[in-house]
């Protein structure tokens, strides 16, 4: 009986490995093909092609205000309200002062963007529920100049009509955002076969954008027309300088396992969600069972738990508990601004460009605390630092104005942020949004707090602020993101009140 060897890791390691193949069922129509180094690839064309980003938005605009007009004009005659005119000299100026309340406070909430049909249906119901609150409370102050006429501007049911309008139209426009050019954009390492595949699937279901291709040591690169961002050395410098949603990891395992594994890690630490390929086989006919969760052939990884509907009752808080607040402090914040302006030169509010969620650039609002020239003061101030880190606080900072050190020490500059969170750039809770300044000196564990959006306050607001160490505030931020909940939410959302209201660890 002959003896049968098993194959030694070292043979299988220098065993050729066949390119990875997936091959459509019998009677498919295969959908794309790969391309040859230097040729552009065979792409099949689609009924309605690919819509510039924002088609969607704005035609879904203009038929909620045209909705809006319609039920203002006409809603009378279906409700059969009684006392209210229905000669067009009236009502057409109030539908056209409606649609713009909702024009401008939409705008300002970025109701119409194409990452907002991304989100949940139940913020859709939450975000128009706060535009047409918006509208009806113009129609409240509209009424009070106009008391004479006897006649108030609108029934609420005509609101209740057009908010059941917008709700029922919009995911229409859902769908058709999903054929726009793809907001999230992903990286690929591997520019061999496995690599050009993955970044055509990707193209041929426009469901993301591809930045580019990152090679193995042991691959030649031929990208086939996708841009070649370099070898495998540079993946963390491009992780930290470019906003990248997902990296897929388009290797194979018993050629490349150590190089796939340095790359698991280091999104591990920069916290970027990653995809590993699914078969290390040819497979003709098999699928998988729950092939649904696969997506392009791949296992998606997350590098913290999704909870994904306890995160679509956080952002729908983050709407409502904004908007309310927004309207209830309104008086303080035009009283605020007031003050600002008068007392020193210079506008009403700071924006700041500040980094979000997976290295995302937004602008950041506060009420202006400091002189016009504080940017350019810095520098000459960074010796007098005192806190460790690439951060900068000063007790007794000079470049501070008289009204600036008040409202800072209650945190009354941080609530133009609450537009911020409406908008989606900001959460109630979570880590507070750094400048790229200093994102560029953190060490790459420190990173993964760009994992999650930014908040207004978290555990480091409740802990000292700047009495502790950067590192400590760090390590606050790491413990809220792995074991977020929302019920730790509430409890930091509770702590913060005493904070705010005494003051303390303020700089």
């Amino acid at each position: 009986m002959p003896m049968i060897i098993p194959p030694t890791p070292e043979s299988i390691a220098l065993a050729p490995v066949p390119a990875l193949r997936i091959t459509p069922p019998s009677g498919a129509v295969p959908i794309g093909r790969i391309s040859q180094p230097g040729v552009a690839p065979v792409r099949p064309k689609k009924v309605l092609g690919v819509l510039n980003a924002g088609v969607a938005a704005r035609i879904n605009l203009a038929v909620d205000l045209l909705g809006l007009i319609a039920v203002l004009l006409f809603g009378n005659r279906l409700f059969d309200i009684p006392h209210q005119p229905e000669n067009l000299a009236y009502t057409l100026p109030l539908a056209l002062y409606a649609a713009g309340v909702w024009a401008i406070v939409s705008t300002a909430m970025r109701h119409y963007t194409s990452q907002a049909y991304q989100s949940q249906i139940l913020d859709d119901t939450a975000m128009t529920s706060v535009i047409l609150v918006a509208v009806f409370t113009s129609f409240i102050a509209l009424n009070t100049f106009y008391k004479a006429t006897g006649t108030p501007p609108t029934d609420l049911r005509l609101v209740l009509l057009d908010f059941v309008f917008a709700l029922l139209v919009r995911p229409i426009f859902r769908s058709l955002s999903k054929r726009e050019a793809p907001s999230d954009e992903v990286l690929i390492v591997g520019s061999g076969i496995r690599g050009r595949l993955i970044a055509e699937s990707i193209e041929r279901s426009n469901s993301e954008t591809v930045l580019g291709l990152v090679s193995f040591d042991n691959e030649h690169p031929e990208t086939g027309g996708i841009p070649f961002l370099g070898n495998f050395d540079s993946l963390e410098r491009l992780l930290r300088t470019m906003p990248v949603s997902k990296v897929y990891i388009a290797g194979n395992a018993l050629k490349d396992g150590p190089a796939m594994q340095d790359a698991i890690t280091t999104c591990e630490q920069l916290g970027v969600p990653f995809a590993l390929p699914a078969y290390s086989f040819r497979l003709g006919r098999a699928q998988p069972q729950g092939a649904e969760s696969l997506q392009h052939g791949y296992v998606h990884y997350v590098i913290h738990a999704p909870k994904l509907r306890a995160r679509a009752v956080k952002r729908t808080f983050d709407i409502v508990s904004s908007a309310v607040a927004l309207w209830l402090l309104l008086p303080l914040l035009l009283i605020v601004g007031l003050i600002v302006k008068l007392s020193s030169r210079g506008p009403i509010f700071f924006k700041q460009q500040r980094v979000g969620i997976n290295g995302r650039k937004f602008n950041m609002l506060k009420f202006r605390s400091m002189v016009v020239n504080a940017e350019e003061l810095k520098a000459s101030l960074a010796r007098l630092n005192e806190v460790s880190g690439p951060v900068f606080k000063m007790r007794k900072d000079p470049r501070i104005t008289g009204i600036g050190r008040f409202i800072r020490k209650f945190s009354i500059d941080e609530l133009p942020q609450l537009i911020n969170v409406l908008r989606g750039d900001m959460s109630v809770v979570g880590p507070r949004p750094p400048v790229q300044s200093e994102v560029v000196q953190y060490e790459a564990w420190q990173l993964r707090r760009l994992s999650v959006r930014p908040g207004l306050t978290c555990l480091w607001q409740v802990s000292g602020r700047s009495q502790i160490s950067f590192e400590e505030w760090m390590y606050l931020d790491m413990q809220y993101i792995d074991h977020w909940s929302l019920m730790q939410d509430l409890r930091l959302i509770l702590r913060t009140f005493p904070v705010v209201f005494t003051g303390r660890g303020s700089s």
